[in-house]
């Protein structure tokens, strides 16, 4: 049996074995991310609905504007702005940005759509042509009971609209995904989500994820998650690219969500561990004088961290802190949702090109996304029912220093944005 499927029943049954049958009503599933109340109040603003074939089509979007501070050191050599390492990069960054999102729902089928306008800004350095198309996806009710619902989708979606973390799931999931949902009188809201995706349909190349949980356990606002990716899933044609991605990560969170009395404020506090199954150990020396050397992985992660508030009406505000320590071997690169470390030069952690290409890298320069520590703070706050504020700091700095060179990275972002 595949390693993937192994690893996920073993989740299922120890989930499992806190449920035993009881009536339940049907109740949403939680939200997929903390950091998704912006999202959330935006899917507030669908105005303008229009009834066809017995569904409704909904039209909404949002117009943004971005700034963002960077300062990046690598070897205390600064990697940002004029005079820095990295040619053509700015230290502070201006973008432009429009979404456009368009739902249709029925009874038991749905459509939905979002296309991206993320532009830099400037008269000489800005684009004008920079377009995604960053959701589109139909989905169906396959089932529907008193006490469960099977829902299946199928298209594009961010790994991260779907699964719950704060360092990895910031890539795209063109897949198909099963969603199991049962919610307990006592015990407390249930789900199984699962399916494959692409990965590269040039090599035939697809990966799998999934995640269950345990909501509201016993109405004490306790819940558990247990989520399982497996994109080591295919024999790749170099050496370079079969360590890019052999990753199988296996993630369990454990939080507890209420609503505080006399502040009449949603707080939730949570605590985090990710171990990838497939990492092989790295030739680590044991000292600058020892030739010989340590054979060891790094490849665990763990963030802890809370978040305050909710935004649904003016002058309500969300903020979120969260600490994260992410070693080289825990993520991929190009799956980091997370601080990570800046990366300006676009380095990874087995190749000199973080897509995989160019040559192989050593313990010296070895580079990527991940290998850090640091902590990240949000907040947004709602000034009108369109208009909102959203600023973030985070840093971050080598998580060891035994692979890779010495890096430092912090961020100042402010983001004002316009809904509608």
């Amino acid at each position: 049996m595949n390693v993937f499927f192994r690893l996920l029943l073993v989740c299922l049954m120890a989930t499992a074995a806190l449920v035993y049958a009881e009536d339940i009503d049907a109740e949403s599933k939680d939200a997929a991310s903390e950091l998704d109340v912006i999202r959330d109040w935006i899917n507030t603003k669908r105005q303008v609905t229009v009834k066809e074939r017995g569904g409704s089509l909904s039209l909404s979007g949002e117009v943004r504007t971005e700034l963002q501070s960077t300062n990046e050191k690598k070897d205390g050599i600064r990697q940002l702005g004029h005079g820095g390492a990295v040619e053509d990069s700015a230290s502070r960054a201006f973008d432009v940005e429009f979404n456009l999102m368009l739902d249709y729902r029925a009874e038991r089928t749905w459509g939905a759509v979002k296309v991206k306008f993320d532009n830099n800004a400037g008269t000489s350095s800005g684009t004008m042509n920079k377009i995604s198309l960053s959701r589109a996806y139909l989905g169906g009710r396959a089932l529907s009971r008193d006490t469960y619902t099977v829902d299946v989708e199928f298209g594009r979606q961010n790994l991260s609209s779907l699964f719950d973390s704060q360092v990895q799931f910031s890539s795209t999931f063109d897949g198909i995904i099963v969603k199991y949902d049962q919610a307990f009188d006592r015990l407390g809201d249930f789900f199984v989500h699962a399916g494959p995706f692409l990965v590269d349909e040039r090599v035939d190349q697809y990966a799998f994820v999934g995640e269950a949980a345990l909501l509201n356990v016993l109405g004490s606002g306790w819940y558990a998650k247990c989520s399982l990716i497996d994109w080591n899933t295919k024999t790749q044609e170099s050496l370079v690219q079969q360590r890019r991605f052999r990753f199988l990560n296996i993630q369990g969170i454990l939080g507890y969500k209420f609503r505080q009395s006399s502040w009449n404020k949603l707080l939730n506090f949570y605590v985090a561990a990710l171990s990838n199954l497939s990492a092989h150990p790295l030739p680590i020396p044991r000292s600058t004088t020892d030739p010989s050397t340590l054979h060891d992985k790094f490849n665990h992660a763990y963030y802890a961290g809370f978040s305050i508030g909710e935004i649904k009406q003016k002058g309500d505000f969300a903020l979120n802190v969260c600490y994260q320590y992410v070693e080289p071997q825990a993520v991929p690169g190009f799956d980091v949702s997370g601080i990570g470390r800046g990366n300006a030069a676009g380095t990874g952690l087995y190749s000199t090109q973080k897509d995989g290409s160019g040559d192989p890298t050593t313990l010296q320069n070895a580079g990527g996304n991940s290998n850090y520590k640091g902590f990240a703070v949000e907040f947004v706050y709602l000034l009108t029912s369109n208009w909102t504020v959203f600023q973030s700091w985070k840093q971050s700095v080598n998580q060891t220093s035994q692979v890779g060179p010495s890096s430092r990275y912090k961020q100042y972002e402010i983001e004002l944005i316009y809904a509608f």
